[in-house]
């Protein structure tokens, strides 16, 4: 930018001189003819001529002087250009230097960990009491744990080169994600934490999904890992709600929840606020001043269609979730069993939810149990259409842009619809912290649900508050 003002400077100096030479030749011209026409002297004529001689030798100095710096100027440029692109090819070199470096070691420490694991295998199938049993399983799931983090930082540098490829495969969650939940129900226990896992679904269903197992992997370990590290007492939950299904597709929803050190709401929003933008990223990347591959995390979920999602409150614990729409693949279904829905009655429900993904989950749980829906992204949305529509209940997501559940809430309760309708508010978030419980309650929500939902709990809910209706 600083180009620019310099080379318009350059060129209004030389159109000065040109000027200037333009007239001292015109000068001189005029001062000839006067002489010519004997109408000055000899001797005044050359004065002048002396005069202008003595002014243009110096105003030519200048302009060479000012030449010769902007010579000097512009050859330093190129110089700085030129030592550029060499650190740049240098940098570039060290870069693929480290990758490959970091490939062959991981290759190495993964065919050391390897023949490790094997070893321990064939020493489980011989003759053990049960102390070496339990040492064989401990060195075994240490084993494994570390396969893991080689495997994190391989994947995390692939991602984070742009090598993202996606591979759909047929894959049974609760096969593949076991295993990996009990390595780390191990190193959850090294560190005296403690850690739970569960599959939710539906006892009908079994058939498996198309979905790239080993990018699911690679976020449920980068999140699982940051959730360990960074609980220093208490528990580690993860829940994989495989409840919704819609059609040909299965919308599974991951929850990874700590009770660790947690986060402030504007460090939250910062994060998660236009995270695609090389600022937000590097935040991300340095979430929390080591947490392992957030921003990676982020990349992934989106390149599977869904959207990383986080509720943390200071010194009580974080909660991150995601949900993706995965097609079910070998289909092998019992008898369908006809659910009865529990509203027989119109009952009109507003839903505040800004993630399109956890829409289409509540929009499946509502309607199953005969509710009808309409959806809002914000609460100023919320607001504005309660004041229009007639509803019998609203479901109000926490966090939301432009305007939370809570001030929607109070809002609401402030419009003269609500004052004759007292219509039920239900909260809904992802970590029932006691903080948002004490906070929905002083904002006059009449209950709190906390995701994933469960089915009986919503029934619950509808049936109570639906009858109610009704009984009115």
């Amino acid at each position: 930018m600083s180009f620019i003002p310099r080379s318009i400077k350059s060129i209004k100096k030389r159109k000065v001189l040109s000027f200037f030479i333009f007239i001292s030749i015109v000068t001189i011209l005029l001062g000839g003819y006067l002489f010519l026409e004997k109408k000055i002297s000899l001797e005044t004529i050359a004065l002048f001529l002396f005069s202008l001689t003595i002014i243009q030798v110096f105003v030519l100095q200048y302009f060479f002087k000012n030449q010769l710096k902007n010579d000097t100027r512009q050859s330093n440029l190129y110089t700085r250009i030129n030592e550029l692109k060499v650190s740049l090819e240098e940098s570039d070199k060290i870069a693929e230097y480290k990758s490959i470096y970091l490939a062959n070691m991981s290759y190495e420490v993964r065919t050391l960990l390897s023949t490790v694991l094997g070893m321990l295998n064939m020493l489980k199938q011989t003759e053990l009491d049960d102390d070496q049993k339990a040492q064989v399983e401990i060195a075994e799931y240490s084993s494994r744990h570390l396969v893991q983090l080689v495997n994190m930082v391989t994947n995390n540098a692939n991602v984070e080169s742009g090598d993202i490829k996606l591979e759909l495969l047929a894959i049974d969650l609760r096969s593949d994600l076991s295993h990996l939940f009990k390595v780390f129900e191990y190193q959850a226990w090294e560190k005296g934490l403690d850690f739970d896992f569960k599959f939710l679904y539906e006892e009908k269903d079994t058939f498996s999904v198309l979905g790239d197992s080993s990018r699911i992997r690679q976020v449920l370990i980068n999140l699982i890992s940051n959730a360990i590290k960074f609980t220093n007492s208490g528990k580690v939950s993860v829940i994989v709600d495989q409840t919704v299904s819609i059609d040909d597709d299965l919308i599974v929803t991951f929850y990874i929840k700590d009770t660790g050190i947690g986060m402030k709401q504007e460090e939250v929003e910062l994060i998660f606020d236009n995270a695609s933008s090389p600022y937000n990223a590097s935040i991300i990347r340095d979430y929390r001043g080591g947490g392992i591959g957030l921003s990676i995390s982020h990349q992934l979920v989106k390149l599977m269609g869904g959207e990383l999602k986080l509720e943390s409150k200071e010194n009580e614990g974080s909660t991150f979730y995601f949900s993706l729409q995965l097609k079910k693949t070998l289909n092998i279904k019992a008898e369908s069993v006809e659910i009865k829905p529990i509203i027989l009655n119109k009952f009109n429900v507003l839903v505040a939810e800004d993630n399109r993904m956890n829409q289409k989950v509540i929009k499946f749980l509502l309607e199953r149990q005969g509710a009808d829906c309409t959806f809002v992204k914000n609460g100023i949305e919320a607001v504005e259409l309660y004041k229009i529509l007639d509803f019998d209940m609203v479901f109000m997501d926490i966090y939301m842009p432009d305007m939370d559940g809570y001030q929607a809430t109070k809002a609401i309760q402030k419009t003269e619809k609500y004052a004759n309708k007292s219509t039920p508010i239900i909260a809904v978030s992802a970590s029932a912290f006691e903080e948002d419980i004490a906070n929905a309650k002083l904002a006059g929500i009449d209950e709190f649900l906390a995701k994933p939902i469960q089915t009986e709990e919503l029934k619950a809910l509808l049936s109570k508050y639906a009858n109610k209706n009704i009984s009115d």
